[in-house]
């Protein structure tokens, strides 16, 4: 939450039209980002599992930044074509980034997403999809990594981390 207040606060003196003085506006935020990182945490988890040094990282950071770039987070997603629009919507990114624009914004820009509305039955739907099947495959993904890992390759990687930390 620190790391949204950091940005968040600044932004609400310095930028005019963000509209988070109502009540309904700070609930949506919070339902958003609480339903958004229960989506999003899992994929990370799983993602983080399955690469074990930061070059093994760089394949995976390349796709999500790609997939940041449609998912309407930088540009209007009705901007792109329709095929584009479909591909970006599969993903928890764009229907997190529509939850937190709807919380934000005047009720007059919703006319720039696609399907003209912030669609907060669909966020919910989509996100709460990408969350369930995070929390069921998760679990399996890292099991399934924990089995083929030796104790002895586990209390090395501890160790090098105990002592970045300190």
């Amino acid at each position: 939450m620190v790391g949204l207040l950091i940005p968040l606060v600044p932004a609400l003196f310095l930028f005019d039209g963000l509209e988070l003085g109502g009540v309904s506006s700070w609930v949506t935020l919070v339902w958003v980002l609480a339903l958004g990182l229960v989506a999003l945490l899992p994929i990370g988890a799983v993602l983080g599992s399955l690469f074990n040094t930061a070059q093994g990282m760089g394949f995976v950071t390349l796709p999500i930044m790609m997939l940041m770039g449609v998912s309407g987070v930088f540009y209007p997603i009705s901007a792109f074509p329709e095929w584009l629009q479909w591909v970006a919507q599969v993903f928890p990114l764009y229907w997190l980034g529509l939850g937190l624009r709807s919380a934000m914004l005047p009720e007059t820009l919703a006319a720039a997403e696609a399907g003209e509305s912030w669609r907060h039955l669909e966020t919910v739907g989509v996100l709460g999809l990408w969350a369930i099947a995070g929390l069921l495959l998760a679990p399996v993904v890292l099991r399934r990594m924990a089995r083929r890992e030796s104790g002895s390759a586990v209390a090395v990687r501890r160790q090098k981390a105990m002592q970045r930390t300190m």
